[in-house]
This record gives C-alpha cells, structure tokens and sequence, in this order.
C-alpha cells in the first residue's frame, strides 16, 4: 500500500508521516523535490522562496513533477516495505500521476484540522513559522494554484487532528490494524 498523506499546510501531515516513520515505514516527502531544489540554487530556504520554487517547477514541469521525481523512490520503497508513506501529495495531477503508475495500491489519507488550529501551529512552529496572513495566503494560493483541493476531496479515510499528537497517533494505529499492516520490525513507537 502506498498511504499518501494529504491536507491543508498545518494540519498535521508532516508528524504524521515521522510517527509513520518511526514505525519503520519508508515516507518519502514530496516537498523535498522543492527543498532540494532551493538548495542547488542557493537560496534561503524560506516561504517566499518555496513558494517562488514549488511554483516555477510545476510551470517548468508540470503539475506532476514532485511525484515523477519521486516516483523511483516509491517503488524501491515498496520492494522493502508493505507500506510507504507521501508525506505531502499536493495536486490532482499528482494523484492522476501515481494513480496511473501504481494503481489500487495508492490510498488518499486526509489529516484535517480546523483553520484556526492549523493557523497557530504555523505561527509556533519552529521551522519555517507563518503568520496569520501568511498562511492565508499559502491556502489560497494551494487551492486556486497547485489544485490542492482535488486529493483533499478524494480521499480514502480521514483523520480529525484537532487533539494531541498522541490522538492523532492512535487514529492511524486504528487504521493500520484494520489494514492488518505492521510495521517492518512488528513494535509501536509513540
């Protein structure tokens, strides 16, 4: 299986995908191909850069770049592991991109938290924080840009993070029993 997480900037997708990894599931970041590429150029790594980036890249290379590029690394992933983690898939063409490549086996995870959570977690975060305009902005821009809305409404299964990470945690340790996947090594790590 291959969990892609999906959900607005914020809501919980990128401690998810390490909780995962913890777990000793392979997670590939679909926002590294936009990191990588901010650092082969120079640049600070910074809201306005990546937003700068992440946009240029899918002008350049279409919609679907971040999960072309990734697209090597998700397979070698699923020859070693029964489930690989997409922290990040973004676009609707993404989606279609991976869909196409690899099937029934992709499944849509949305983590969904309420603006007003996501917004303070942006502001308090230690890497990379937004403001509150900021991050208005970012939602606009994903929504009427990167066609973010399209995977969001297609997802598979759904997660409230509104609580704590231990809750959002449980939720997929729900999920991962029903889909009778253990992790590599067969032991939780909270």
């Amino acid at each position: 299986m291959i969990l892609a997480i999906v959900g607005m900037t914020g809501s919980g997708k990128s401690e998810l995908s390490r909780y995962l990894a913890s777990l000793r599931f392979p997670a590939i970041r679909f926002g590294q191909v936009v990191v990588d590429e901010i650092a082969s150029r120079g640049l600070d790594l910074n809201p306005a850069n990546e937003r700068t980036i992440r946009e240029e890249l899918r002008s350049t290379h279409g919609m679907d770049v971040c999960a072309r590029r990734c697209l090597p690394a998700i397979r070698k992933a699923l020859k070693e592991s029964p489930l690989v983690v997409i922290d990040g898939l973004y676009s609707w063409s993404e989606y279609r991109t991976l869909r196409a490549a690899l099937g029934e086996n992709l499944v849509l995870l949305l983590v969904f938290a309420s603006r007003e959570t996501r917004y303070h977690r942006l502001k308090v975060r230690p890497e990379r924080p937004l403001t509150f305009q900021e991050a208005q902005e970012r939602d606009i821009t994903e929504i009427e840009n990167v066609e973010k809305g399209g995977p969001i409404a297609f997802a598979d299964y759904a997660l409230l993070n509104d609580g704590t990470k231990a809750e959002l945690f449980a939720g997929v340790d729900d999920l991962l029993a029903r889909w009778r996947i253990r992790s590599p090594d067969g032991e939780k790590r909270v």
